[in-house]
């Protein structure tokens, strides 16, 4: 039956999350990259992390490393395997728009945060519960330990919690939810529904045994699912980068404070 005139239709209610459509891309072919650019770039990562910190040496005895250090090392590793990443979606895909599922949709973004949110709250229990079972001088990440106790300056920790903040997330949701992910997808059972749950099992499992923190691997895995459910559940990466990105505000919020000497972690 038809509406009457000045009469406007209910809206429905918001649907529930579920496995979403992949974008369609049947106008583009299928990128060229698959496990080996993901192994390359995961090389890329540990092989200038070693390098940075061959080139750094060792502090002096007796003191601290030197701030300049500190982001360096911590900052340039990542971010060089995650350009390497969009290198390989240029040189053997259609572009990292494409093959990394990168848009722009108000709606990933509204459950990015409402994800990550959920993954701030499970970060907050896990890493209280993981203190008691390993002990609280076990349970800091190697990044909260090199700055406990090294005031920085304030354009220094401002930056380091910029990056662990905004920039960190982005790098790696590439590598993992984006570059890993893809090399799942390509397989041919990649793009039904159980390939899709195998790409965020492997993601999941590789994003927190890559971080070589063997003490917090179990913790880093809990803090992982909600940023996998949000690319799982949208088809596209900007989901999971506002998640972890929301994951990661209140560490780098209290990394910023310790490193500028407010509070102790």
């Amino acid at each position: 039956m038809g509406r009457r005139p000045g009469v406007t239709a209910t809206q429905p209610d918001e649907p529930v999350p579920e496995l979403a459509s992949l974008p369609d891309t049947s106008a583009t072919p299928d990128h060229r990259w698959g496990f080996g650019a993901f192994l390359v770039v995961e090389a890329t990562l540990l092989a200038s992390a070693a390098f940075i910190s061959v080139l750094l040496g060792p502090a002096p005895p007796g003191q601290a490393i030197p701030v300049s250090d500190v982001l360096i090392g911590t900052m340039l590793p990542t971010a060089f395997a995650a350009l390497v990443a969009v290198l390989f979606t240029v040189w053997r895909g259609n572009g990292p728009l494409i093959d990394l599922r990168l848009s722009w949709h108000w709606a990933d973004v509204r459950l990015g945060l409402k994800l990550g949110v959920l993954g701030l709250a499970l970060t907050t229990v896990g890493a209280f519960v993981w203190s008691q079972v390993v002990g609280p001088n076990n349970s800091t990440s190697a990044i909260s330990a090199l700055v406990e106790d090294q005031p920085m300056s304030v354009t220094a920790a401002v930056i380091m919690f910029v990056y662990l903040w905004l920039i960190a997330p982005i790098c790696e949701e590439i590598i993992y939810r984006g570059l890993l992910w893809g090399a799942v997808e390509r397989l041919q059972w990649g793009r039904e529904k159980w390939g899709r749950l195998a790409a965020f099992l492997l993601s999941t499992a590789v994003f927190a045994v890559s971080h070589l923190e063997p003490l917090r691997t179990t913790l880093l895995l809990v803090i992982a699912v909600p940023i996998g459910l949000a690319r799982l559940f949208t088809g596209r990466l900007l989901g999971a980068v506002v998640a972890h990105q929301m994951n990661n505000f209140l560490p780098a919020l209290a990394m910023l404070l310790t490193a500028l000497g407010v509070m102790t972690l």
